[in-house]
C-alpha cells in the first residue's frame, strides 16, 4: 500500500533499498535522453496540398477572399486556376495576368499568411493551352517550372480537357513534359484532371492514361470531372460513383495495380450544385455520398468547381457567382474539409 501523504510506490514500503546517486544519475540521463528524441522527431507529414482543395477563380466574377474562405470553411488549401499561355510558350493567369505583382501572387500570400497552401491549375476549358502553344515537351517543362519557381510550390493541377485533349500529339507533349518535371522534383505533387462520361473515362482520357504510361509517368492523381456528360442514370452521386469505380478499372488495367491501390492514385472533381446542364445537379446530399465513397476508397484527391460559386443566389440563376442551390455560404467547402483520405 502507499502511506498516507508520503506519495511512495508500494515496493520502497517493503523494504527495498532507496535508488542511491548512480542510479539517480542514470535515470536523469535516460530521461534526458529521451527529450532529446523526442525534441528531434520528424514532425507528422502533412496532408497532402492537392487532398482536398477546391478550385478558385481569381480572374472570375467575384472571387471570395481566400483567406476568409479557409477560415470559414476549415480547410487547409485551395487551387488558384488557371495558368495559361501569353503568347508563344510564356505562362501567365488567364494568359494575361502577371505571374508576380498582380492579384494571383496576393492570393497565395493571403493563403500561405493564413496557414495554408495553395495547388496551382494549368489548362481548364477557354483559352490558349501552354500544351499546345511550348512545342516540345523541354519548352512546355520549362513553362510549368516557371510558375512552380515563381511562388516555391508544392502541388501543381493539369486541368487538361477541350483542344488540349483531343490532340494526341498534345496529350504526349504533355505527360512527356511532366515526366520531366517529375525527375527534377519528385516531391513535387502532380495531379491530371480531365473530362469523364458517367462510365469513365473516354476514349482521348483512356489514351491519355496509356500515353502516362509509356513514359513512366505516375501522377499523385487522376482526377475526373464526371458532369456536363448529360443526364444522369440515378442521381449524380450515383454517377460520380459509377465514373470513379471506371476510372480505377482503367488505372488498374492500365498501371498492372491492384484495384485497391488504383482507387488511391484516383481522384473526383465535382460541380457543386447547378452544371451547364440543365438535368444535372449535384448537391449537397450528393457530395456527402461521394465524400464517403471516398473515404472507403481513399482517393487520393477531392476536389469540386468552385469555391466561387459556392454560396446560394440573390434571386438570380446559378453563374460564376453562385451554384444555385438554397444552401449557406461555403457549404460545399466545409464538407471537403473534413476529407482527409
Amino acid at each position: 500500500m502507499v502511506r498516507t501523504g508520503t506519495g511512495r510506490a508500494r515496493g520502497h514500503d517493503l523494504g527495498r533499498p532507496a535508488p542511491g546517486p548512480f542510479a539517480l544519475a542514470c535515470g536523469a540521463v535516460c530521461v534526458w535522453l529521451c527529450l532529446c528524441l523526442w525534441w528531434g522527431a520528424e514532425p507528422a507529414p502533412a496532408q497532402p496540398v492537392e487532398m482536398a482543395a477546391p478550385y478558385e477563380y481569381m480572374g472570375w466574377g467575384d472571387p471570395q477572399p481566400p483567406a476568409e474562405v479557409l477560415d470559414d470553411s476549415g480547410l487547409h488549401d485551395l487551387t488558384l486556376a488557371f495558368v495559361l499561355s501569353r503568347g508563344a510558350c510564356n505562362p501567365e493567369w488567364d494568359g494575361r495576368r502577371p505571374l508576380l505583382g498582380g492579384v494571383d501572387q496576393r492570393a497565395i500570400e493571403q493563403i500561405r499568411a493564413a496557414g495554408g497552401e495553395v495547388d496551382v491549375s494549368f489548362g481548364g476549358w477557354s483559352g490558349k493551352k501552354l500544351g499546345s502553344a511550348c512545342h516540345t515537351p523541354l519548352a512546355l517543362a520549362d513553362a510549368y517550372e516557371k510558375v512552380i519557381g515563381a511562388y516555391s510550390l508544392r502541388a501543381i493541377d493539369i486541368d487538361i480537357e477541350h483542344n488540349e485533349l483531343r490532340s494526341k500529339k498534345v496529350r504526349q507533349r504533355v505527360v512527356s513534359a511532366l515526366a520531366l518535371v517529375r525527375e527534377a522534383d519528385p516531391s513535387l505533387e502532380i495531379s491530371i484532371t480531365f473530362p469523364s462520361s458517367q462510365s469513365g473515362p473516354e476514349a482521348s482520357g483512356q489514351s491519355l492514361i496509356a500515353d502516362a504510361v509509356a513514359v513512366g509517368l505516375h501522377p499523385d492523381s487522376w482526377t475526373i470531372m464526371p458532369f456536363d456528360f448529360g443526364p444522369p442514370t440515378g442521381t449524380m452521386g450515383a454517377a460520380s460513383i459509377q465514373a470513379l469505380e471506371a476510372l480505377a478499372g482503367e488505372l488498374s488495367k492500365a498501371y498492372a495495380i491492384t484495384l485497391a491501390a488504383a482507387y488511391e492514385q484516383s481522384g473526383i472533381s465535382t460541380m457543386n450544385g447547378h452544371t451547364d446542364e440543365a438535368s444535372e445537379t449535384v448537391t449537397e446530399q450528393d457530395f456527402a455520398r461521394i465524400l464517403s465513397f471516398a473515404g472507403e476508397k481513399h482517393l487520393a484527391r477531392v476536389s469540386l468547381w468552385s469555391v466561387n460559386r459556392d454560396r446560394p443566389c440573390g434571386g438570380d440563376g446559378p453563374e460564376e457567382e453562385c451554384d444555385g442551390l438554397p444552401q449557406g455560404p461555403l457549404a460545399f467547402s466545409s464538407m471537403l474539409a473534413g476529407y482527409a483520405g
